[in-house]
């Protein structure tokens, strides 16, 4: 039983990275792309993040940790381990230069890409973005895959949640690179693959973390989850569909995940 939950557990985490690579499809396919719908979905995405990590994970942290620790050395446990996720995500942030973060996904229209010079900038930024992707993903795939081993239908809806917020990754990739290129092979081929390292970073944690996982263990990186999905959605899924659309569009969409989430997470009680 434990075997089928780490085959599915991997598998949601393995549809969630590999989402770039419908990005990077929908930045080939530049006339069918449609901006409102991904600020909406991106929205969607984030409302799903916060309210399931606020009202979800960080309660069940809470409870593993209280559990094994008392009531208020455990709560203090569980605000340490949020708040250690977010230091985490944030760091990782801080350390990709501005210019290659995928946040700036509209960077493409700075450049001429029709000259030597503005090809070489594009290509760089398509490739210092599929490594910083890469990066960010890690704690990613290893927050879904942890989600999906406690809760299967938990992990869905983050898989859902994290494979939308990975579309916009996939166009910060792709676009790029094939405006330096002209290779819309090379271009989907690079974002495919940074979107492995939400899998891969799923294994590595759970490995280094097998040995070790009790109620203890298990709430605190829960909790550090719950932080680093806060900060990805208010760091990247919300400025990032403001970009695209309207402001009320990426609200309206946030309210329409947290109301999906929680009405979700009654049915499954």
């Amino acid at each position: 039983m434990e075997t089928d939950n780490l085959l599915f557990a991997f598998g949601l985490t393995l549809f969630a990275g590999l989402a770039t690579g419908i990005g990077s499809i929908i930045g080939l396919l530049h006339k069918k792309f449609n901006p409102k719908f991904l600020a909406a979905s991106l929205g969607f995405s984030a409302g799903v993040m916060i309210y399931v990590s606020l009202v979800e994970i960080f309660v069940k942290a809470k409870d593993s940790l209280t559990h094994e620790y008392g009531a208020t050395p455990g709560y203090w446990m569980t605000i340490a381990g949020f708040f250690t996720g977010i230091a985490v995500i944030g760091i990782i942030d801080k350390l990709i230069p501005s210019g290659e973060n995928p946040h700036e996904i509209n960077k493409t229209k700075d450049y001429d890409a029709g000259s030597q010079q503005g090809k070489t900038k594009l290509m760089r930024l398509g490739l210092f973005s599929a490594l910083a992707i890469g990066i960010h993903n890690f704690p990613e795939g290893l927050a879904t895959f942890l989600a999906a081993m406690e809760n299967p239908t938990l992990g869905i809806s983050i898989a859902v949640a994290i494979a939308i917020h990975n579309v916009p990754e996939g166009l910060a990739i792709s676009v790029p690179i094939y405006y330096a290129s002209k290779s819309k092979k090379k271009a989907f081929i690079l974002s495919f693959l940074s979107g492995l390292a939400e899998p891969i970073g799923a294994l590595v944690g759970y490995f280094l973390l097998m040995h070790f996982f009790g109620d203890a263990t298990f709430g605190f990186v829960f909790a550090a989850v719950a932080g680093i999905m806060v900060y990805i959605s208010l760091d990247e899924l919300l400025p990032t569909a403001e970009e695209y659309g309207e402001h009320h569009v990426a609200i309206y969409g946030l309210i329409a995940g947290m109301a999906v989430m929680s009405v979700s997470l009654v049915m499954m009680a």
